[in-house]
Formats: structure tokens, C-alpha cells, sequence
């Protein structure tokens, strides 16, 4: 099993104890995330800690569309709920890019690449280079924000 799986089941016995609701069914959500990530395909596999690193990284997103729809919405209490938990999620992810690092790391992988010239032809090229670089570090939509900017879109 993973460290990091491990330190969620720890940490949903911990939260259990302490009679903390919202911990609580934010880690059992994200475990049962994990759970089915494990079983979907083929043939049931145990995930590193870098595939919980996805799956944790796809639930916090949610979390984070959902509290904006739900702001949008009209229903701030739902959309408090939901940054709560996109909250907890985030104390298990790596820390986020910020939008400067961003910006320098899309810098350093369009001169790499060679396509400054390019245009929007080499959007492909750049993420291809960037995605391993920034996974579970930066959203990808405003790290291809960055390089349709960076490549004159």
C-alpha cells in the first residue's frame, strides 16, 4: 500500500475519533476515489503515490468547480462546504505552482522546445514537455492558458 494511502487511513481514524464530520467524509470520499481507481480496467491494481496524487488532484477540482457553480448559484453555504473540503485535500497535495512559477516554468519549456516561433502549431510540443513537469502541481488549464499566451494565441 502506498504511504500516502496509509497516511489517509490514519488520518480518517484520527478524524473519526475526534468527532470531525466534515474531515471524516472528505477523507472517506477521496478513499473510496482511490478504491475505484484501483479496481476500474482490466484487473485490479495498487496505485503509487503518484496515481493517488491524480486521484486527489481530480477530487479537489471537483471540489473547487463545485463551490464555483454553487456560488454562482446563489447557494453560498454549499459552496462554503465545498472549499472546506477542497481545503483538506489540499494539506495531502504537493504545493500549487504559483501564477509566477507558472509563468517561468512555460517560459523555460518554450525556449527548450524551440517554439516561440511556432505559434499555436507547437501547443502540443510545450505540453508535452510541461505535463510531467508541473502533475499535481498546477491546474492544467491555466498552465495551457499560459502557453497559448506565451505562443501568441
Amino acid at each position: 500500500m502506498s504511504a500516502l494511502k496509509d497516511q489517509l487511513h490514519a488520518d480518517l481514524t484520527a478524524s473519526m475519533k475526534a468527532r470531525d464530520a466534515l474531515r471524516t467524509s472528505t477523507l472517506r470520499m477521496v478513499l473510496t476515489a482511490i478504491t475505484n481507481a484501483e479496481v476500474a480496467g482490466k484487473e485490479v491494481r495498487e496505485l503509487s503515490d503518484e496515481d493517488v496524487i491524480t486521484v486527489l488532484g481530480s477530487e479537489a477540482k471537483k471540489r473547487r468547480e463545485a463551490a464555483e457553480a454553487f456560488a454562482e448559484g446563489n447557494r453560498p453555504e454549499l459552496a462554503e462546504k465545498e472549499k472546506a473540503e477542497a481545503a483538506i485535500l489540499a494539506d495531502y497535495l504537493p504545493t500549487q505552482l504559483t501564477a509566477e512559477e507558472i509563468r517561468a516554468v512555460v517560459t523555460q519549456a518554450v525556449e527548450s522546445t524551440g517554439a516561440a516561433g511556432e505559434g499555436m502549431r507547437a501547443m502540443g510540443k510545450v505540453m508535452g514537455v510541461l505535463a510531467p513537469q508541473v502533475k499535481g502541481k498546477a491546474d492544467g488549464g491555466a498552465v495551457a492558458a499560459e502557453v497559448k499566451r506565451q505562443l501568441g494565441a
